[in-house]
């Protein structure tokens, strides 16, 4: 995915890219990856990713404090403290 300087990542530039969109709630600390591609059926493509924290509802606890980034692949193990 390119670098997007200038605007935040969308729900369609994660679309493109095949990652979802992951959510966590700061309360209960339930998680999901949410299907950008059923969001983006209901707000737009166009949708930035930072605001759907204002539109999303934990499905643990119902609170609206929930907050939502890329699901960015896991690159493994980073280091070995042995």
């Amino acid at each position: 995915m390119p670098i997007h300087a200038h605007r935040p990542v969308t729900l369609g530039d994660l679309i493109e890219d095949g990652i979802g969109v992951f959510c966590w709630c700061i309360r209960c600390s339930h998680n999901a990856v949410l299907d950008a591609g059923i969001l983006a059926a209901q707000l737009s493509p166009a949708w930035p990713v930072p605001a759907l924290c204002g539109r999303l509802r934990c499905a643990g606890c119902g609170t609206k404090d929930v907050a939502a980034r890329p699901a960015w692949p896991a690159i493994g193990t980073v280091a070995r403290h042995d």
